[in-house]
């Protein structure tokens, strides 16, 4: 898979250029990922996300409806685009679970790149940082990573992320996101701070329907350390219509943001731990009379 990764990037870097594009994802998110767009100046951003549970396997199955019965995670949030490169997003999940439930999540997002042919760029850049606050009650088991002991540090969690991105025809784009989370407090057999790299790729077949796939290779599995940990993958199918965006994604990552979906995903897709989810967002721009 490393070299995969490593072909890929060559890819973006040696393909001749398009026309010009100012727009790679119809999106700000991928599936888990975010995407190199951001939002319009002065528009809002309402998210719904939903996760249901596992499809198959021993969770699974006919008794549960097939994961519909469940719900692994839900965020809502609410996003800004202040400028026509900047953006912000303070959003709120279930969790997936200890250390981390009743999640908080803010972010900033800027693009810093924009692929144009007639100003001799060939990718689009955006770099988007996080912080994540979890205001679950601590637990009284010391061996516990929800032990957070009267230590508000322990609450918190970071991630940084840049996504490269190249639309090389109408209809196929490609993105890179290299990812590094920290959080503050975890157990001794575990790792503060993980790293990963994303590929994407997303195939148009109109412009207002479109698939996606996207894995996220960990740069941290060790036999001794974080055996049980997994890669993410993801396939959705993008729909676009008159202000709203809408996803439908399989994927064995059971929660949203970086944190929970590389740092802490345990599901296996071999396994049949692998469930339904779905995006909707809607925007709303701001207009002075």
């Amino acid at each position: 898979m490393k070299k995969i990764i490593l072909v890929l990037i060559a890819s973006i870097s040696l393909t001749s250029w398009g026309q010009d594009i100012t727009e790679t994802f119809n999106s700000t998110r991928i599936i888990n990922s975010h995407s190199p767009e951001v939002l319009g100046a002065k528009t809002w951003e309402y998210r719904i996300e939903h996760r249901f549970g596992d499809m198959a396997g021993d969770l699974g199955g006919v008794q549960s409806a097939f994961g519909f019965d469940q719900a692994a995670d839900i965020r809502m949030a609410f996003e800004y685009g202040f400028t026509k490169k900047w953006m912000l997003g303070l959003g709120r999940s279930k969790g997936i679970g200890a250390p981390y439930t009743s999640l908080i999540d803010g972010f900033v997002k800027g693009k810093l790149l924009t692929q144009n042919k007639e100003k001799g760029m060939p990718i689009s850049l955006a770099y988007i940082g996080t912080t994540y606050l979890t205001y679950m009650k601590s637990v009284n088991d010391p061996n516990s990573a929800a032990n957070y002991d009267g230590n508000f540090l322990r609450r918190m969690a970071f991630s940084n992320q840049v996504v490269i991105s190249r639309k090389f025809s109408d209809r196929f784009t490609m993105a890179l996101m290299p990812t590094l989370t920290h959080r503050n407090y975890v157990l001794y057999n575990d790792l503060n701070t993980v790293g990963a790299v994303g590929i994407a790729v997303n195939y148009k077949f109109t412009k207002s329907f479109g698939v996606i796939v996207e894995y996220f290779q960990s740069l941290n599995f060790e036999e001794e350390i974080r055996p049980n940990f997994t890669n993410s993958l993801a396939f959705g199918f993008e729909f676009v219509t008159n202000g709203h965006n809408f996803h439908i994604n399989l994927t064995n990552a059971r929660g949203f943001g970086d944190v929970q979906y590389i740092a802490l995903n345990q599901s296996d897709w071999a396994k049949g731990q692998f469930r339904l989810g779905f995006s909707i967002s809607r925007n709303f721009k701001i207009r002075r009379k």
